[in-house]
């Protein structure tokens, strides 16, 4: 699948962006730029999400070979691949599957672990808002606070939110899609062989994604690990921490 992506930065090593359910490659503008004078940052929209094309195949064995696909069509060598949540656990299962692609994995607080399904009342927040009737994003933001208190949340996920034409509204992900496959994106990933490749974990110390049980399992399939700890952030480490997580990011590098 040919993904849409926004480039930052012209020259250096590629880096590679891979955002978590729900979000779009525009999360990470703000990152990339500070990386820009020194890579090359594509940005990605994973399919059913963003600009991206829409698919019934929605799971981390496909959305693995889209991110295959795309470090084959722009030719990248050894870029550096970073995954947020989702797209930690895309980076998780590229790596397994494609362990010499690159030397530089990181994750951000996700684990290769199995998850229940956490996005319930979201999901049903975001299928309960009638694209035909909806007057504007405001009245959207009103109708989503029965569902989540978080404003940052609520803000984050009407980002989604387009005007198709002068009277009705869209979604920019697929919600159909992910709604009937959001037990998927929980799923622990498809290990045939440990990957011995280097893999550097991000948590937000405030965040319950990555618990310290977690790391006999991730030694089991990623021996060569490390996990840095940004405080005072949650499961959003770079954006309630952006400076933090740079500095991290730097530090890795």
């Amino acid at each position: 699948m040919e993904l849409y992506f926004r480039k930052v930065g012209e020259q250096g090593p590629a880096m590679i962006i891979l955002h978590g359910i729900f979000g779009s490659s525009d999360n990470w503008l703000g990152i990339a730029k500070v990386f820009a004078s020194t890579h090359q940052v594509y940005l990605v929209d994973q399919r059913n999400h963003g600009q991206s094309p829409w698919s019934d195949e929605f799971d981390y064995q496909v959305m693995s070979e889209d991110l295959k696909e795309f470090i084959d069509t722009h030719q990248l060598i050894n870029p550096i691949i970073i995954g947020h949540s989702m797209g930690g656990k895309v980076v998780m299962q590229f790596a397994l599957n494609y362990p010499t692609l690159s030397d530089r994995f990181i994750i951000v607080d996700i684990a290769p672990k199995f998850y229940p399904v956490h996005h319930t009342s979201i999901l049903a927040g975001l299928n309960s808002i009638d694209l035909k009737t909806i007057a504007s994003r405001t009245e959207a933001n009103e109708h989503l606070k029965r569902f989540e208190e978080q404003e940052g949340v609520r803000q984050f996920l009407l980002k989604n939110l387009y005007r198709k034409n002068d009277t009705e509204f869209a979604w920019r992900i697929n919600l159909a899609v992910i709604t009937k496959n959001i037990d998927v994106v929980g799923h622990e990933l498809w290990v045939k062989n440990p990957c011995q490749t280097p893999i550097h974990f991000i948590k937000g110390a405030n965040s319950h994604y990555i618990q310290p049980e977690d790391e006999r399992y991730i030694a089991e399939i990623f021996p060569n690990f490390d996990i840095h700890t940004v405080a005072n952030a949650g499961h959003w480490v770079q954006a309630d921490q952006p400076e933090a997580f740079i500095q991290v990011i730097q530090s890795i590098l």
